[in-house]
């Protein structure tokens, strides 16, 4: 019998149909981009009628990365197959393919080999597919799935956890040319170069992509996105200034490591890569997140006699942003899918390189700290205990203070469909000085091979603050020292404040006083501040006779102008709230669909002490729809101050 082979005149990929029942028509119409474990539909176009035909990607079969399949009369929706659809138009084929849920995520070449005759169908895209029961990054709630995994824009918390605020963001994941970057960074991490066909095999797993991830976001220990500062800024972009992942992402493609980046950069360019390839991921703020820097999980603060601090190792920062991403943990049992941490932040390293996670929450919540990765480290972030330590004369150290209750604070991440914060604290830990926190908190010891110390009543220390601590007016601050002990005490007071990090890093002194009630001046603090406008207050009480201390201590945050925008001819206004100008003032606008993906900055002349800052931005929306325009204002002595507004275009 002569056997006839299909004569292909051309393959329509179907891009549009595909792409928006596969979620991904926000990628364009470019290309062909799936999600795993569900069929697409392409039709081939034929010169003549033939049959017997076989279709893979390519390249290794080994590996999990090739593919070969006949054609069947239905699709498996457990692995990789097709099957042609009856009611096709003469001289065409419509095939219906189905991937495996477990396949590696990436770029596919798609082939129809005719014993040993083969053509080029063309590529697609394959992604995680958190609309599949059989993926491992499902998720049941439709609307969970449109805020963690297509949203472009969101919130990311900042400040202390007396005044949290808002910091709004362009994840921008459906940006042009931003999903191939992201699989770049995939290309560009240390395990693939060693091995690239293990690394591309082991792509399949969520598990072990986002520990890539949250190694190559940093630029530590490789050619990573971001490269961390908390000091010296020159030579490139204050962490301050970003509003959107796009712009960065770029720069990276282009010229490599971007400087510079903190925490809640770190996190949100993660949450966009995460997001671009399909995996669930939302960006969670910790108040008062501690650092355990020997894993005893408990942050010792050490003092001299004199009640000034010594390094220890160990600090508590104002706050720290990292990420959660949605998968299932086969690696650790059932009952640990979920939630999972992650930290691109460099801090510590985790089997010698600078990552953190994937961690459960559950494994969080209940100390169950043997289970990978990193769980020690995650746990003690948001649930360690703190010691105040006085080191004496004779080397020896003596606890006056301390708080089982002052770390891991209002953990918070945007709501589901809607600008609100959502108070995730409850999915991290039990309620603070619950039964049940403080039994996990002795297992969490346990596994760690430590013993609790106890707390030592006596004097109690307080700090109160002014209201309207606006930056550039004069504020006061005053302690207040309360006994409720029996008998008198006679206590010598000292007052400090510092300019501080929101990661905790101490700067330089701007008041001292021996007095209960100090009077901080813009003229001691407006020099050393920095952008997060955060003063470190510190009151000790020493009785030497007694060798009695007590601390109390408290972060503020300076309230900063708002800025008023004006919609549809973008105006923005902002009062200059300090005693003198502001010199490179600069207004920046960002919005997805809005400015082409890319940020817009007007820069205007000095603002003299209490005048407006004016700017007007023109763009021109390239879609319909609803959006978010992300305004940033910056200059020499007020930075670090953003706002937004919701945009509907309509044609």
């Amino acid at each position: 019998l002569e056997r006839k082979f299909l004569d292909i005149k051309r393959c329509d990929l179907n891009i549009k149909s595909n792409n928006s029942s596969h979620h991904t028509e926000l990628y364009g119409e470019e290309r062909l981009i799936v999600r795993r474990g569900q069929p697409f539909v392409i039709v081939l176009r034929l010169n003549s009628d033939s049959k017997d035909f076989k279709l893979g990607p390519l390249p290794r079969k080994q590996s999990g990365t090739k593919f070969t399949f006949s054609l069947s009369d239905h699709t498996v929706d457990t692995e990789w197959s097709a099957s042609a659809i009856s009611n096709s138009p003469r001289n065409t084929v419509s095939v219906s393919i189905s991937s495996s849920p477990n396949s590696p995520i990436g770029v596919y070449s798609l082939t129809v080999d005719q014993e040993g005759q083969k053509t080029s169908l063309g590529q697609f895209t394959l992604l995680f597919n958190a609309w599949c029961p059989g993926d491992a990054v499902y998720m049941r709630s439709e609307p969970e799935r449109q805020e963690y995994v297509l949203a472009q824009h969101g919130q990311i918390y900042r400040g202390t956890c007396k005044r949290i605020t808002g910091t709004p963001w362009n994840f921008g994941q459906f940006e042009q040319g931003i999903l191939d970057i992201c699989l770049k960074i995939l290309d560009e991490n240390p395990k693939f170069v060693s091995d690239a066909d293990k690394d591309c095999s082991a792509r399949r797993n969520p598990i072990y992509v986002s520990r890539v991830l949250s190694a190559m976001i940093n630029s530590n220990d490789d050619r990573g996105v971001l490269t961390g500062e908390w000091v010296n800024f020159v030579g490139g972009v204050h962490p301050g200034l970003w509003i959107g992942s796009g712009d960065i992402l770029r720069k990276w493609a282009k010229s490599g490591p971007v400087k510079y980046g903190q925490c809640w950069v770190f996190a949100a360019v993660a949450c966009t890569v995460s997001r671009s390839l399909g995996i669930p991921c939302r960006v969670v703020t910790n108040f008062g997140s501690a650092h355990d820097g020997n894993a005893n999980l408990v942050i010792e603060n050490l003092y001299n006699e004199d009640g000034e601090r010594i390094d220890s190792g160990d600090s508590i920062w104002n706050f720290h942003v990292w990420v959660d991403s949605w998968m299932t943990r086969p690696d650790l049992g059932s009952e640990y899918d979920g939630w999972q941490t992650s930290d691109p932040t460099p801090q510590e390293t985790s089997d010698g390189v600078c990552c953190c996670g994937p961690a459960s929450l559950r494994s969080i919540k209940e100390g169950e700290l043997t289970k990978k990765y990193d769980a020690p480290f995650i746990f003690a972030e948001v649930n360690a205990d703190v010691v105040d330590l006085v080191r004496q004369s004779n080397g020896e150290f003596v606890k006056f203070s301390g708080s089982t209750n002052s770390v891991g604070r209002f953990i918070s991440t945007k709501a589901v469909g809607s600008d609100k914060r959502d108070d995730i604290t409850h999915q991290y830990k039990y309620p603070e000085g619950s039964k049940e926190e403080r039994k996990v908190y002795e297992r969490a010891k346990h596994n760690n091979k430590l013993q609790q110390q106890g707390e030592v009543p006596g004097l109690h220390l307080k700090i109160k603050l002014s209201d309207n601590m606006m930056v550039g007016s004069d504020f006061e601050v005053y302690a207040v020292l309360t006994n409720n002990l029996m008998e008198a005490r006679t206590c010598n007071l000292m007052f400090f404040a510092k300019a501080v990090s929101y990661n905790g890093r101490l700067g330089e002194s701007c008041g001292f006083t021996s007095d209960k009630v100090t009077v901080l001046k813009y003229d001691s603090y407006g020099s050393v501040i920095n952008s997060d406008r955060l003063i470190q207050l510190s009151a000790i009480a020493i009785n030497k006779q007694t060798i009695d201390y007590h601390k109390a201590e408290k972060t503020i945050v300076l309230d900063a102008p708002e800025i008023k925008i004006k919609p549809v001819t973008a105006e923005m206004t902002l009062l200059n709230t300090l005693p003198e100008p502001l010199k490179d003032c600069s207004f920046t606008a960002e919005g997805v669909g809005l400015t082409d993906g890319k940020p817009i900055t007007v820069k205007i002349e000095a603002v003299g002490p209490k005048q407006e800052a004016r700017a007007s931005v023109k763009f021109t929306p390239s879609s319909a729809g609803s959006s978010v325009l992300l305004v940033n204002f910056d200059s020499d002595k007020l930075r670090n101050i953003k706002s937004f507004i919701n945009v509907v275009v309509k044609y």
